[in-house]
């Protein structure tokens, strides 16, 4: 059966554990990297993990994403977002589009 994760500071992400999900609570983008990369072997099917942390394994996460699992989903911290969730959706959006679709017709 596959599982489902969430790694980060323990403030942003102790409420995942109240609806089931494991929970790995590091505020080091080393450790978090190495929890990833045990939830690989652990056959995960969907990773949670704060953008602070993700920041700092982003050659990781881009090597797992030719994977078929785990899904990597990049969250805000309680602190708030950095905005690297957002540019991985559209990122994502415009490889399957062709454009980008959340394009701001006000950008510069």
């Amino acid at each position: 059966m596959y599982k489902v994760g969430v790694i980060g500071d323990r403030d942003s992400i102790i409420g995942f554990r109240a609806i089931g999900m494991s929970v790995y609570d590091t505020n080091d983008a080393v450790q978090a990297g190495e929890y990833l990369r045990q939830m690989v072997r652990e056959n995960y099917a969907v990773v949670f993990i704060t953008e602070s942390m993700a920041e700092g394994n982003l050659a990781l996460i881009r090597e797992l994403r030719s994977q078929k699992l785990p899904a990597v989903i990049p969250i805000p911290s309680i602190t708030g977002s950095t905005g690297l969730g957002m540019r991985q959706v559209r990122e994502s959006v415009r490889k399957a589009v062709g454009m980008d679709l959340f394009a701001d017709t006000n950008e510069k």
